[in-house]
Formats: C-alpha cells, sequence, structure tokens
C-alpha cells in the first residue's frame, strides 16, 4: 500500500519516486485525482483497473521481456538445464 511518510507526499507528488513505495503512492494519486467530481459506479472503476491492467501488460511486453531475454541470453536458459 502507498502509506509513505506524510511529510514526503507533496513532493513525491510533484517529482520522481525513488522506491516502489514512492511510485505506488504517486500512482494512487493520479487515480484519486482522476476519480475527483465522477459519478463513481462499477463501469468507471472497472475502466480505473482495465487503464492499469493494460499499463502493466504493456511495461511487461516492452521493458521486462526484453531485459528477461538478455538474462537468458547472457546467462544459459533455465530450461536447458533440465
Amino acid at each position: 500500500m502507498p502509506y509513505i511518510k506524510q511529510e514526503i507526499r507533496e513532493a513525491v507528488r510533484e517529482g520522481t519516486p525513488i522506491s516502489a513505495g514512492e511510485l505506488n503512492y504517486k500512482i494512487t494519486h493520479a487515480i484519486t485525482d482522476y476519480m475527483e467530481g465522477k459519478i463513481i459506479n462499477y463501469e468507471f472503476l472497472n475502466g480505473i483497473v482495465g487503464a492499469l491492467e493494460c499499463a502493466k501488460q504493456e511495461f511487461y511486453r516492452r521493458v521486462l521481456v526484453p531485459y528477461e531475454e538478455q538474462k537468458r541470453f547472457e546467462n544459459g536458459d533455465v530450461y536447458a538445464d533440465e
């Protein structure tokens, strides 16, 4: 959960997070800002979850998979060991 110290929250909202907790806080804050003044219903909330899921999947596809492929190339495939 994004429960970072009160005294750093504004700096994190306005700057670049330096930890996973701060990143979680910044994402959570962006979502709560987006929700402000909106009619909250299942469709709206489901849209937020969908946006988060798609962002996660795109990050995985574009950043994590190439990283893992490079490490497999450098260190050898663990499935080849079996």
